[in-house]
């Protein structure tokens, strides 16, 4: 994983101060690209713990098609919660003079989460994000992008049309209401000598928080589905576009880039036909050795 230590030195050394809609501030690149060969092990980001079992959740909750936290909350993935509470805040006038991150702010997150679990109307109606990732992979428009591509690696695996797209602008509009239009908007396999590779563009790259999860998350998708084609796996490419990090995050980054990296971990899957029968239980992560986690808050 030096090539993720080498993007925070990049952007520390030649990135640009700039605003943000959250209004935290970044300092930013644009333009970058890492290559990851999944035959080396799985990358996992080993300088800081990640949680891989809730890139796993998040995952399995993508490729199900699901758009609600209920899921993800009931097994402790506490990733998304930020942007429906606050959408619930701002919709029931609870949002005015109430500090993001303030102690009454968190009390408030707990009780919502709670509401969450425990009320099927109330995470029905504050619970969804609307048309984000799961949707579109599964019902684009009426298309199930994610069936049509794992038809087409088996049936034509050198076809250039391999490609999954959360970006749909007809819905952007209402996935800025309930949560956040799709950070990684396209994906594209690619198939040679019998290994299949993965190749994601992402638009906006919280490099601290969230690109981690994200490298992670492809690269697992992508042993998902040359499990299930029949194919090895080749190399995740990470493309992305205004790369950043928070400035609030800039004392975390010099904890981490500290630290010396450990051997990659490896990743057991058991053998599936069918993409969508995979459950949590299917999958074992092997020899992660990391240093501590380091904490840092979400802008949202």
């Amino acid at each position: 994983m030096e090539q993720y230590l080498d993007l925070l030195k990049e952007i520390k050394a030649k990135g640009t101060k700039k605003e943000d809609r959250t209004g935290t501030g970044t300092i930013s690149i644009f333009g970058h690209q890492m290559r990851f060969n999944l035959q080396d092990g799985f990358p996992l980001v080993t300088t800081k713990k990640v949680n891989f079992n809730s890139i796993l959740h998040e995952l399995l909750w993508f490729v199900k098609g699901d758009t609600n936290i209920r899921y993800l909350v009931e097994n402790n993935v506490n990733i998304w919660n930020e942007w429906p509470f606050q959408n619930w805040l701002e919709e029931t006038n609870q949002s005015k003079n109430l500090e993001m991150h303030s102690q009454e702010w968190k009390d408030k997150l707990t009780g919502f989460i709670d509401l969450i679990k425990t009320d099927n109307a109330f995470a029905e109606q504050y619970g969804d994000l609307g048309p984000v990732y799961g949707k579109q992979w599964r019902d684009f428009e009426g298309i199930d992008q994610l069936s049509l591509v794992v038809d087409d690696l088996k049936n034509n695996p050198n076809s250039r049309r391999h490609i999954v797209s959360a970006w749909n602008p007809k819905e952007i509009p209402i996935m800025i209401k309930s949560g956040l239009p799709p950070c990684h908007t396209l994906f594209q396999f690619y198939v040679s000598e019998g290994k299949l590779s993965c190749q994601l563009y992402q638009r906006s790259a919280d490099v601290f928080l969230g690109v981690p999860y994200n490298i992670a998350s492809y690269a697992l998708l992508t042993y998902m589905i040359a499990s299930v084609t029949g194919l090895k796996v080749g190399d995740f490419v990470h493309s992305l576009g205004d790369t950043h990090i928070y400035l609030n995050h800039l004392d975390q980054v010099e904890e981490q880039l500290s630290r010396k990296p450990h051997p990659l971990p490896n990743i057991n899957i058991n053998k599936k036909d069918d993409l969508f029968d995979y459950e949590f239980e299917d999958f074992t992560l092997v020899d992660y050795q990391s240093h501590p986690f380091i904490s840092a808050p979400i802008a949202v």
